[in-house]
């Protein structure tokens, strides 16, 4: 079985028995499935990178493929998903979700009883569907598929969050732990310096004398230095947070630092390779790859 993603997901298609995906970026990881890149010279929209994977995607075996977003984080129910697509005998199946703001999304109207797609609540704009130009699966592909009586919908079980914008991961970072916590998982770290919900990668060191949580994210290789208060925040690989530095609602970029008794707070984002200076104070700035915050950054805006 194959699949058309852009990021997410990869460890979720792999416990499925997907053995192969479509990886849209140039980054290929170790992860014992086997990937390859499908790039785009020009933006496609949503359904351009179905096309340009076509010769990756379809074979002999006549197998369903699955197509995932890289901005969205779920559970991944994809075994479920394949059950119910082979079911109902249509040509393609769906999952949704019913979300607080269904504007920003669009509204699928669904038949209750085999959850067959009737049409779609929203306002696309009108392209042609062709290799060459943009085209949105989404608004141009799914509702001809509907006209058809040929889509599906199966309701996602557990959370899901548009992880897109950093005030969202944040958001889904939250979900997604608290998942692990109703799965009781193993994953998740423990011990008197951990409040709440927090995943360590087994490669990072913490330090004693510090307060870890809720709902953080530590990946490998980081450095915690003793004394620091870490919450609500994704910390990404090799990462090096100095004495008593403290950090809430905020993402720190890979290979990044944060010097001694520094606070960087109100979703403050640093990219790559970012280094503030000791007791810097940073109140929800945006820093691009490669800079040294030798000042205080007083209100949110980009550092370039």
């Amino acid at each position: 079985m194959k699949a058309l993603i852009l990021v997410g997901g990869i460890e979720a298609l792999k416990a499925t028995g997907v053995t192969e995906v479509v990886l849209a970026i140039n980054y290929q990881p170790e992860l014992g499935i086997k990937i390859s890149c499908s790039q785009e010279t020009e933006p496609l929209g949503t359904a351009g990178p179905l096309a340009l994977a076509r010769d990756k995607l379809i074979d002999d075996s006549g197998e369903p493929f699955f197509v995932l977003n890289s901005d969205v984080i779920c559970e991944y129910p994809l075994k479920q998903m394949i059950e119910f697509h082979k079911s109902h005998g249509g040509e393609a199946s769906i999952m949704v979700t019913k979300v607080d703001e269904p504007s920003k999304y669009g509204v699928a109207v669904l038949e209750e009883t085999a959850g067959q797609v009737e049409k779609f609540v929203e306002k696309p704009k009108t392209l042609l569907v062709t290799k060459s130009m943009p085209t949105s699966i989404e608004k141009e592909i799914f509702p001809k598929i509907a006209a058809e009586k040929k889509l599906y919908a199966m309701l996602l079980p557990g959370f899901w969050m548009d992880i897109g914008q950093p005030r969202d991961y944040i958001t889904g970072l939250r979900l997604y732990l608290d998942s692990l916590r109703n799965r009781s998982s193993s994953k998740l770290a423990s011990g008197s310096n951990i409040v709440g919900n927090v995943i360590v990668d087994e490669t990072a060191k913490i330090s004693e004398g510090c307060l870890i949580g809720p709902d953080v994210a530590i990946g490998p290789d980081c450095i915690v230095e003793p004394g620091v208060r870490l919450s609500r925040c994704t910390v990404m690989r090799g990462v090096r947070i100095k004495k008593h530095a403290c950090i809430s609602h905020s993402i720190i970029g890979w290979h990044s630092s944060v010097g001694q008794w520094a606070r960087v707070e109100n979703m403050t984002i640093l990219g790559e390779d970012v280094h503030v200076c000791d007791e810097i104070y940073s109140n929800g700035g945006v820093v691009l790859p490669h800079k040294e915050i030798k000042s205080n950054i007083l209100k949110p805006e980009i550092v370039m």
